[in-house]
């Protein structure tokens, strides 16, 4: 079976080793950007995906470079703690969390598919302009440099997997009367700065609300002696509901915007406007996502990742959901009988599944314990328990670990992922199967 995969980012590359993993190596990844290059600020890999990359044999490399996040506390505007938890291991999880540099997560991924697949598999400098189907069941696909001088090449495959980001050319092909993007007037800010460790030196805090709110931890697990850790830092505005800015993570911000947005959020334990003036630069961006879709199944083509379901960074659970779809999808695409077969299976478990968590996120997730402290003491209290009680603060923490199939019990004893090694690799399509 011959796999065509648009976009060369987490999602891409992981599908790429989840594929190879299965025993599928007829792959081709088709990045639209001149290199994979590592790029970005700090991302979180919780740990039902750290599972998954561990079964793909990368656990110890991202374990060296990220940093086993052990407790997250939520505070209040004011600087008072709302709830706090273990993570990772420290919670009972058989497997970390991690929170690393997303460009350092994506070259990890990046040279294990050079290595098992070949440098030949990677083309860069291909943008998808059109695919269609072929006359016996295939899919065929041209893409074109960023020159746009004409076609840079013409990909034949069985299938087709759209992993192109947020404003996927798949996803817009498939779905051409209108997808839009939905804004929810929040502005995003986002920056890594060197700084002295907090708390734990291995803590991530999360503090405000739905209003103004600034989450920070760590991804460098060594402190440099001169310059402290490498500190990830998001803080989120409430601005509008009009007038969406640019959506573009190479947008910057006015960085003294941002300080005097949050020139209060100095605490004893943390002082946010100083890791805002160390950013080397702040970059800026609408919290956005978008509708869940009726199906992502197109007979010979699908979606995954970003692409598939866009989702407000509440949580975590972008990346790492992107994991869980390219581990699903290899699987279902090795062990069953046809492509169209596999396709719908994947569809039916990550679909809904993925839709629940976006729908989750609007809602702010497992940030609602701040929303509702706001809401119920805005000039700050004596002791939370005054303001909501322990069972709301465990429901708030449990609901979101149901929705999102990170249970601790759940995620340990589930069944693996993997395709067993006794499976063999599904027969070559046959072009009477197709639609």
């Amino acid at each position: 079976m011959k796999v065509v995969i648009v976009g060369g980012g987490i999602g891409g590359m992981s599908l790429a080793l989840s594929l190879c993993a299965a025993g599928l190596a007829d792959i081709d990844v088709y990045e639209s950007a001149p290199a994979v290059r590592e790029l970005g600020v700090g991302i979180n890999v919780l740990p039902h995906a750290v599972r998954e990359l561990a079964e793909l044999g990368l656990q110890d490399e991202l374990s060296r470079i990220g940093v086993p996040t052990a407790d997250y506390t939520y505070y209040s505007r004011h600087g008072q703690q709302i709830w706090r938890e273990p993570l990772g291991i420290a919670a009972g999880y058989r497997w970390p969390q991690l929170s690393i540099h997303r460009g350092e997560l994506l070259g990890v991924l990046h040279r294990a598919v050079l290595k098992r697949l070949g440098p030949g598999r990677i083309h860069t400098n291909h943008q998808l302009s059109r695919f269609g189907n072929r006359d016996d069941g295939g899919i065929w696909a041209e893409f074109i440099g960023r020159d746009a001088a004409g076609v840079a090449a013409r990909a034949e495959a069985d299938l087709l997997v759209g992993c192109d980001g947020i404003h996927s050319t798949v996803r817009n092909a498939l779905y051409p009367k209108g997808d839009p993007l939905r804004w929810n007037g929040v502005l995003m800010w986002r920056g890594v700065s060197q700084a002295a460790p907090f708390l734990s030196g291995r803590s991530m805090v999360n503090i405000g609300s739905s209003k103004r709110r600034t989450v920070v931890y760590p991804i460098s697990l060594v402190p440099d002696q001169r310059n402290g850790s490498l500190i990830n830092w998001v803080a989120t505005c409430q601005v509008s509901t009009s007038g969406m800015p640019p959506q573009d993570w190479t947008n910057l911000a006015e960085r003294e915007r941002v300080v005097e947005t949050f020139a209060d959020f100095t605490f004893d334990f943390l002082d946010v406007v100083q890791l805002i003036r160390d950013a080397d630069v702040i970059y800026q961006y609408p919290m956005v996502d978008k509708d869940p879709l009726p199906s992502w199944n197109f007979g010979r083509t699908t979606l995954l990742g970003d692409a598939a379901h866009p989702m407000h960074p509440v949580g975590g659970n972008g990346a790492s959901q992107a994991i869980l779809d390219a581990r699903v999808l290899a699987r279902e695409l090795a062990s069953r009988q046809t492509i169209e077969s596999a396709l719908s299976a994947y569809d039916s478990q990550r679909r809904p599944a993925t839709a629940a968590i976006a729908q989750s996120n609007r809602k702010a997730g497992p940030h609602r314990c701040q929303d509702l402290v706001e809401e119920r003491a805005p000039d700050g209290f004596n002791d939370i328990l005054d303001v909501m009680t322990r069972q709301e603060l465990e429901g708030i923490a449990d609901d979101y670990k149901l929705t999102t199939g990170s249970e601790i019990d759940r995620l340990n004893n589930r069944e693996s992922l993997s395709v067993p090694s006794s499976v063999e690799s599904r027969p070559e399509p046959d072009a009477s199967s197709a639609p």
